[in-house]
């Protein structure tokens, strides 16, 4: 029959080819196309050319399987009929599969295991399960889970995802970024793992931070998943339990300082741009706080980089504070801040907040003066005693009394707003969550640390000690509180609403350096976005499932102000920025290969 000899076309070079006069592969190729005006996605085409790929290799590759949903006529002329079971099931049925199998994994691990297994083998099902169950993978895929995956990184490890630059190849880091296989990289997410979330270094398992965040870039901000990279930059750990971990992945020696670690960034940052270009995004993320601030200052002008963990966090951090305005009826000038850390994360949420308050009108001293900060040796005042004031702390410096701990700050300055991104867990005792509701009738509490395990407190904690009156966000997902009879949904100020929109609008309209303006633009944006329902349900952030459409509105926006301000480079400059923006969006639904229309040619033979 002709549908079992139809078989035949698995082999390249099968006698259908050769009767139809079409060279090998040509089914594949732009010179000759035997599907008429049916064309394969150009980006499909060429890999398939490119690297011939064909029959159990189609299966293989992440970027063309389809799994049970070839069609039988892919099957037939892409050489894999027969390497599948009978049935054709739609990318629909596939997601139920793979819900089931998620729901049906014991810990939150084995969860972040299956979804990484499944970006291995079907990159399109995999994105569309995370971009329409976000609330529920999202935090497997990265916080608060992605944090125990990298602990566990060694173990978890099945195969390599972007690029691993030892400082042992110093000298040689183009060629191996050379390497990678593709050709057009627009976004690259690099750390060194020495700040892995709250768990402190992590060396090599910190590559799971990166790997996660991509992710997001691609199912939260619709960047093309082959338009990203992760690195790690393994200079070496010095934690001790991992060098002598024999399944350890990293380099073992102590971590490379001084100038051989700054020459390896640099070289780092220089092979980067020399192999993709001065327009390539470049995300610095988990370095250790000193080093967060020298390579932001140092690289922010030449690259467009920018870290996320200190203005991605600081973004997200005073949209909720911005939000959570409507909640108390004031204005941020009429707030007094206190924070319980002064690290990259609480340094950078403080700059943004004065920049906002200054944007309401206040003056730039009137704005540093609403903001205090409490670190390891106590708050931070002029000439203190225990000394420990660095460069990026002393504009946050007053003219008080030194005070030893957060409580006794609490109780003296009696503030509006207590904000933690310390990874201090239980920071915010019963104690001082229960001041700050005695001198405020809507007190805000963010705690922000993650893992969940680093919180400064929990939502219940927050919400009981307060009676229900707190406004509150954190970093890591909480459950919804019922307190009083109404049922509470904690806001979780995840970086996740802020840096996929920001890439989105880097990349599309091709902006060359990122200001803190731009990280203000994308807060008030966000807190825009939050509905009167969200505030009355004690959200300060929309829900997780609307989060790519919130990207793309940041991203509009920030097209905005970037062709306003003359910060973007791809011309001519669209008229309709949204429109502009949803066009370039990667798209999760599977493509059709050889479309259900396409019948033989008609000098071709059917069966033999």
């Amino acid at each position: 029959m002709a549908g079992s000899m139809l078989c035949r076309l698995n082999n390249i070079n099968s006698l259908v080819l050769n009767r139809c006069a079409v060279p090998a592969a040509a089914a594949f190729s732009t010179s000759h196309n035997v599907f008429g005006k049916y064309k394969i996605p150009k980006e499909k085409r060429e890999l398939i050319n490119h690297s011939r790929v064909r029959g159990i290799e189609i299966l293989r590759n992440p970027k063309l399987n389809k799994g049970h949903a070839f069609t039988l006529k892919e099957r037939q002329l892409m050489g894999i009929h027969g390497l599948l079971p009978a049935a054709v099931v739609t990318q629909d049925q596939q997601m139920k599969r793979v819900l089931k199998n998620f729901e049906e994994r014991p810990t939150d691990v084995d969860k972040y295991t299956y979804l990484m297994s499944l970006s291995d083998r079907n990159e399109k099902l995999f994105y569309r399960c995370l971009t329409q169950y976000t609330e529920k993978m999202m935090p497997i895929v990265y916080t608060p889970t992605v944090g125990k995956a990298c602990q566990q990184y060694g173990v978890l490890y099945r195969k390599p995802r972007g690029l691993f630059l030892s400082i042992h190849d110093a000298g040689h880091l183009y060629d191996m970024i050379c390497n990678w296989p593709e050709e057009n990289v627009e976004a690259v997410v690099a750390t060194d793992g020495e700040r892995i979330l709250g768990l402190g270094d992590l060396g090599a398992y910190g590559m799971g931070i990166p790997v996660g965040k991509l992710a997001l870039y691609t199912a939260l901000g619709g960047i093309p998943p082959e338009h990203t990279l992760p690195v790690m930059l393994d200079v070496g750990t010095n934690n001790k339990k991992l060098q002598e971990d024999p399944l350890y992945i990293g380099n073992r020696n102590p971590r490379v300082t001084g100038k051989q670690y700054d020459d390896f960034i640099d070289e780092f940052m220089e092979a980067l741009i020399k192999r993709y270009g001065i327009d390539t995004l470049i995300q610095f993320e988990d370095f250790a706080n000193n080093n967060a601030f020298r390579f932001l200052e140092k690289y922010r002008d030449t690259y467009c980089m920018f870290n996320d963990d200190i203005q991605g966090t600081a973004s997200v951090a005073a949209a909720g504070i911005i939000a959570s305005m409507r909640i108390t009826g004031k204005r941020l000038s009429e707030n007094t801040y206190l924070f319980q850390g002064a690290g990259e994360a609480n340094i950078g949420i403080a700059h943004l907040i004065s920049l906002a308050m200054e944007d309401e009108g206040v003056s730039h001293e009137e704005a540093i003066s609403r903001i205090w900060m409490v670190d390891s040796k106590g708050l931070l005042v002029k000439d203190r005693p225990a000394g420990g004031i660095t460069g990026h702390k002393e504009l946050f410096c007053k003219a008080h009394k030194p005070i030893d701990t957060l409580g006794e700050a609490v109780k003296e300055i009696k503030p509006s707003a207590i904000i933690g991104a310390a990874a201090v867990p239980h920071a915010f005792t019963e104690e001082i969550v229960r001041d700050m509701a005695k001198f405020n009738d809507r007190p805000i509490i963010f705690a922000l640390s993650n893992p969940t395990s680093m919180a400064e407190c929990t939502a219940e904690e927050a919400y009981q000690w307060t009676d229900g009156r707190c406004v509150f966000a954190s970093g890591s997902p909480f459950d919804p509180v019922t307190i009083n009879g109404k049922t509470l949904i904690p806001g979780q100020g995840n970086n996740a609403y802020i840096f996929p929109g920001v890439a989105l609008a880097v990349i599309s309209c091709k902006i060359k350096h990122i200001d803190e303006p731009m990280f203000l633009k994308a807060s008030q944006t966000l807190s825009g976005l939050v509905t009167e329902q969200n505030l009355d349900e004690g959200r300060v952030y929309p829900p997780l499932s609307d989060i790519r459409e919130v990207s793309v509105r940041i991203a509009t926006a920030l097209a905005e102000y970037a062709y306003s301000t003359g910060a973007a480079s791809a011309y001519p400059e669209p008229e309709n920025k949204e429109e502009f923006i949803r066009n370039y969006l990667y798209h999760t639904e599977y493509e059709s290969f050889i479309p259900e229309t396409w019948s033989w040619p008609e000098h071709c033979p059917q069966s033999y």
